[in-house]
């Protein structure tokens, strides 16, 4: 009797001892930290997560919003093995589900953007055992036209210069094409001139030898 309650202390102990030396299980979410989208068109917040845990129907997705100009969070959406769209307030009718769990994808999207939309959008995702971790944020701003980016001014360089180069191109071409048309005529004029001129001299000859015929 106390063999065994002495074999199931060990045990206990050897389980908290692990327990206490395996690592806590967190979620890891990405997202891209910043955006810029215009006003009136609509927007996918993109969040995008990591677990140690497989997939389940225990996984949940939260969407909440902090509005730029201060005041209460809101709530913006909710997933758990279905989605749950708000019922009311300023995103009622306005976002759908975009994600799909089994590729680590709990993203949203958000229609009709106005500027009032403008704030932080977290992205809270809980895979049990993995409950634990950071949440994702997303900074949104609705502005009137987008910005140039570096790479927008570079793609715009190089369509300019490919542009410049096509024309260039056509240019030569076209040249090539009218020297060569204007160097045809040229010869085609010579080529005329000298036929009249044999059809002129043509009658001078037969004159010449009509008389030394008759002579």
């Amino acid at each position: 009797m106390y063999g065994k309650s002495s074999t199931r202390a060990r045990l206990l102990l050897l389980g908290i001892q692990l327990a206490a030396l395996w690592p806590t299980a967190a979620v890891e979410i990405y997202t891209s930290r910043v955006l810029e989208a215009v006003n009136g068109t609509d927007v996918r917040l993109k969040c995008t997560f990591s677990s140690f845990a497989p997939v389940g129907d225990a996984l949940t997705v939260t969407w909440n919003f902090r509005p730029q100009d201060g005041g209460a969070e809101q709530f913006v959406f909710y997933y758990h093995v279905d989605p749950f769209r708000p019922m009311s307030g300023r995103f009622k009718d306005r976002v759908v589900w975009d994600g799909n769990p089994e590729r680590y994808d709990a993203s949203i999207l958000l229609w009709k953007l106005q500027f009032d939309d403008n704030g932080t959008y977290t992205c809270q995702v809980k895979n049990p055992p993995d409950v634990d971790g950071l949440v994702g944020e997303i900074r949104l701003s609705v502005v009137h036209t987008v910005r140039f980016s570096e790479i927008h001014f570079l793609a715009l360089a190089i369509g300019s210069a490919c542009a410049v180069m096509v024309t260039i191109v056509i240019v030569v071409v076209l040249f090539q094409h009218f020297r060569k048309k204007r160097w045809a005529e040229r010869a085609h004029k010579v080529v005329e001139i000298k036929s009249k001129e044999e059809e002129r001299l043509n009658p001078e000859q037969k004159v010449s030898v009509y008389l030394e015929d008759t002579g």
